[in-house]
């Protein structure tokens, strides 16, 4: 049977600033420039996940979609939408709100309940704007 893969994109919208405690205000700028906005930025974020498995021989699925798009609104979604992504949301407590890091973090919340739903993650892209997406391979 052949492997296939499935893509999902869902969107949220939360706000971040790129900023470590332990660095001055001006080496946050330095490094981060905008991003590390004492006040805080937010993005439109578009988060792809792509799933792979054989389509099942009863109904030509790799997995129902349906049931993706809920464990996403579930684990994610709903965890991030309209928040502070470094004050609000517990997967991301004690992590840099980078969207490389993000998108690890979000690997880690999907992985298992995709797992249950009978096929394996393959990728996580998120898309912070039009011009960057960072993608994780787990």
């Amino acid at each position: 049977m052949p492997i296939v893969h499935i893509t999902r994109r869902e969107r949220f919208s939360a706000a971040h600033k790129l900023s470590r405690p332990d660095w001055s205000a001006e080496k946050n700028t330095a490094t981060f420039g905008k991003c590390s906005n004492p006040n805080w930025h937010g993005h439109n974020y578009e988060l792809w996940v792509t799933v792979k498995g054989e389509p099942s021989p009863e109904t030509g699925f790799v997995i129902d979609l349906s049931a993706l798009g809920q464990a996403l609104h579930e684990h994610v979604v709903r965890q991030l939408d309209h928040k502070n992504i470094d004050l609000d949301v517990p997967f991301m407590k004690g992590r840099l709100s980078s969207t490389e890091n993000l998108a690890v973090a979000i690997w880690e919340q999907i992985k298992v309940p995709i797992e249950a739903l009978g096929c394996v993650l393959h990728c996580v892209k998120v898309q912070e704007t039009e011009n960057n997406h960072v993608e994780y391979f787990g």
